[in-house]
């Protein structure tokens, strides 16, 4: 799946009719899972490429839509799908994005605990994320099933990026709870239509997860259950993915933004010397930025992302006869500041 573009005229026209005065209750009408999206009824959620989309990339947005989550939902309907699908066409931090929307629930007692849309790339993903049911079930079993939406990314998606030029997709999941750990053989077969030989940790899913996707988790660190318990929810997190947990404290306020240099492979001589031949390589950079007031932003950076070691030169060694010296790309470059206008 995956073939058109994305069209801000085409959301405007979605969001005077759906969205628009429209209270939560109205955009979201389902009052239970719809078997389309169901992932124990289908085999695999495709990305393929296409005219419109010939360097597809998967995106996955899963959100905890438990209690009050169901407002990710319904920001991410109201504008921030459009956002999103906007920023990416116009900063390139990825090519030609294929953008899956998932809910997700607690699989230890919920009735549907995922629930997962095509790959889209146009106003479809909008409104298929319409049809997904919101639940607001969860327990109180202090946690959510965040790992369903891993183990699904591994185990259920078939991706021309992946398979075919060996790019990861991207997977972020959001919400407010601690991630229960792993998931039982029962709840895999019950709720992916999988069969396993036995359980697994939210560890070994993760990791499962990581061979093909980059994996984040957005933690609401102001809303529902990480209002009172941010400790015990970071802590869950940080095991997991020490370098990919990001804290939001507003929905709202928040922007996330990105870019990706890709340079590709070429001699850096004259004479085209095997010696000097430099592999292709990509960089990628992403911000983040919390407004604080209107003129006042915190902001954050990671450069170099994935901690790229790439050379980027090769020139002839001054000091070593017949050797050459490697330029490399800059390390992992992390920071903060605040930006005041006036």
């Amino acid at each position: 799946m995956g073939n058109g573009r994305w069209s801000a005229t085409d959301w405007s026209a979605y969001a005077r009719t759906v969205t628009a005065g429209k209270s939560k209750a109205e955009i979201f009408t389902s009052r239970g899972m719809k078997p389309d999206y169901d992932p124990s009824r289908f085999r695999l959620r495709e990305s393929r490429d296409s005219a419109d989309n010939p360097q597809s990339t998967p995106i996955i947005l899963a959100s905890d839509v438990t209690g009050s989550m169901g407002m990710i939902a319904e920001k991410i309907m109201r504008d921030g799908l459009n956002t999103l699908a906007t920023e990416i066409y116009a900063r390139r931090p990825v090519p030609d994005p294929h953008i899956m929307i998932a809910a997700v629930g607690d699989a230890e007692c919920d009735r549907a605990p995922l629930q997962v849309t095509q790959f889209e790339a146009d106003i479809r993903v909008a409104r298929q994320a319409r049809e997904l049911w919101l639940e607001g079930g969860g327990g109180g079993n202090r946690g959510e099933s965040y790992s369903i939406a891993q183990l699904f990314a591994a185990l259920k998606v078939s991706a021309d990026a992946i398979e075919r030029r060996g790019k990861k997709g991207y997977l972020f999941t959001i919400g407010d709870e601690p991630n229960l750990d792993g998931m039982t053989r029962a709840q895999i077969e019950r709720y992916l239509g999988v069969t396993l030989e036995r359980d697994l940790s939210a560890a070994e899913i993760l990791q499962m997860a990581r061979k093909n996707w980059e994996v984040f988790h957005v933690v609401l660190v102001n809303e529902g259950y990480c209002r009172y318990g941010r400790d015990e929810v970071l802590a869950t997190w940080r095991a997991l993915l020490p370098e990919r947990t990001i804290e939001l404290q507003s929905v709202d306020a928040l922007t996330l933004s990105g870019n990706v240099r890709y340079s590709g492979s070429y001699f850096s001589d004259d004479d085209n010397l095997s010696a000097s031949f430099v592999e292709s390589y990509t960089v990628a950079n992403t911000r983040i930025a919390y407004d604080l007031r209107d003129n006042l932003q915190l902001y954050g950076y990671v450069n170099n992302l994935f901690d790229e070691d790439a050379v980027t030169y090769m020139r002839a060694s001054r000091a070593v006869v017949g050797g050459y010296e490697a330029t490399l790309v800059e390390p992992r470059m992390i920071g903060i500041g605040l930006k005041m206008t006036f």
